[in-house]
């Protein structure tokens, strides 16, 4: 009999569903399907979680149905997705009260500004995250506070918020139930007690009936009847999942994933250690009743600045170009991109920052611009590296994944920026191949040792630049940076 996994990958702009063949370890089919953004207001942005769902549901039927997949033959169903953006919907009807506002949006800015300086460092205590819009809770209490009806749902008990794994589980499912690290990225997750933190939930004024049960990662979520009676025995945040679809499921290792945004997450194992200042701590996973940590550094701007080029400026057709049109040039010439579009992340964490070109010249050409733009991929991750260091933080390697991952100038940038070999990852879709791999250690098809030995034999780039002109090359982003 054959025995099939489906993944299903929900990001920030586009869902897929992913038909994986267990016996011959391998992904047989993708299907894929983008959604539309919605920016109402400067710094707002909103997405239908309705369409979301139904992209969802759409996407596995085509995969399953091309594979003519038979009750049985799908062994289980895992998820991962964009974390933080919240959905609020009715508990009686699932239909969503307003859009979920996306974890890009800047809308909470004024209100997280406000907060008294003791609730700011209990978050950061409790939670392991600075207080800042691009967590889950500012959002809740906005909603409550924003949209029509919502409090008369909240005291009828018929409101019920949750991040995107959680609203596609429950659609999906008819639980309420998400994850352990979509929990940790609510801002109202204790990390001590793994539950949510009750003098927090008093604070933002947030009932916990209206918030979902935590579950591990591995946990059996429910049936889903829409997928031939499936299990869902998977969710998974996305960064998280690119983590164990990496192979980063060892004390540090770490892995950075150049997306719409840039993550980097180093795996700090079983003992939950204080966060560096400026960096967060969150829940890496809890697999098989082990929960495992990891710091993170997170860059709103990385390959999205690339799309802001080529749609908005129209300097290149392709974005593989950009690799030949930045090792065209034997240095940046001193122009340096700061892609503060919606402020900058870890570890300046400034959200009035916003984007600038700085150092252009009559000698500047677009190929400085695509340049500096990859450049500053490389050296935001620095900073966060360096952050990293001053706690002692060791390294033991280096993994990176997404759309950025296949541009070679922007790997070799990296090595030379953090002076440490970097691996091109493996699997190019190993953000959903993590949330399968958890599938499938859920029902005993496979151990961790066995995912080391999936994720294996990556392609690596060894560091060739001088210290001098490292620094040299790191003292103008930061001058930059100082500037936004």
């Amino acid at each position: 009999m054959r025995r099939f996994i489906l993944g299903l990958d929900e990001g920030t702009t586009n869902l897929r569903s992913v038909l994986y063949d267990v016996d011959a370890q391998k992904i047989v089919d993708i299907e894929s399907r983008s959604f539309k953004q919605y920016y109402p207001e400067s710094g707002y942005v909103e997405q239908n979680a309705t369409e979301i769902l139904n992209g969802i549901v759409s996407t596995s039927k085509s995969v399953l149905t091309r594979h003519k997949v038979k009750e049985g033959e799908l062994l289980g169903v895992g998820i991962t997705n964009q974390r933080e953006t919240v959905v609020a919907w009715e508990r009686k009807t699932g239909k969503p009260i307003c859009n979920a506002i996306v974890w890009q949006c800047r809308r909470t800015t004024k209100y997280i500004k406000s907060l008294p300086s003791v609730i700011k460092r209990k978050i950061k205590e409790k939670t392991g995250l600075i207080p800042d819009p691009y967590f889950s809770a500012s959002k809740i209490k906005w909603i409550i506070d924003n949209v029509k009806g919502a409090k008369k749902l909240l005291k009828e008990d018929n409101l019920c918020f949750g991040t995107i794994d959680c609203y596609l589980a429950t659609m999906l499912t008819g639980n309420f139930v998400t994850d352990i690290t979509n929990a940790s990225r609510t801002m109202l997750l204790n990390l001590q007690t793994l539950d949510y933190d009750e003098e927090l939930l008093a604070f933002f004024k947030i009932p916990r009936s209206a918030l979902p049960k935590i579950m591990p990662c591995d946990a059996k979520f429910g049936n889903i009847k829409k997928f031939l009676n499936a299990p869902l025995c998977a969710m998974i945040g996305d960064q998280q999942s690119s983590m164990i679809g990496q192979g980063a499921i060892k004390y540090g290792a770490t892995k950075v994933t150049y997306g719409t945004g840039g993550f980097i997450l180093t795996n700090i194992g079983k003992n939950l250690e204080r966060a560096p200042e400026k960096l967060l701590l969150t829940v890496a996973s809890t697999i098989n009743g082990e929960t495992q940590y990891a710091i993170e550094g997170s860059i709103y701007s990385a390959c999205s600045g690339l799309n802001f080029l080529k749609h908005n400026l129209s300097l290149f057709d392709n974005v593989k170009k950009t690799s030949d049109m930045a090792n065209s040039l034997p240095s940046n010439e001193g122009v340096y991109f700061v892609p503060a579009f919606t402020g900058l992340g870890a570890p300046y964490w400034n959200n009035d920052a916003r984007a600038e070109i700085s150092g252009i010249t009559f000698a500047t050409k677009k190929e400085h611009i695509v340049r500096a733009m990859l450049e500053s991929m490389a050296y935001n991750t620095k900073a966060v590296f360096d952050e990293m260091r001053k706690e002692k933080q060791r390294f033991s390697q280096v993994s990176v994944d997404g759309g950025g991952s296949n541009n070679d100038f922007l790997l070799q940038f990296l090595a030379d920026m953090l002076n440490h070999d970097v691996i091109r990852s493996k699997n190019s879709e190993s953000t959903v191949m993590g949330a399968i791999y958890v599938a499938m250690l859920s029902l005993k098809l496979i151990d961790k040792e066995g995912i080391l030995r999936l994720t294996s034999g990556q392609e690596v780039f060894c560091p060739k630049m001088a210290d001098a002109e490292r620094e040299k090359y790191y003292d103008g982003w930061q001058k930059a940076v100082k500037k936004v």
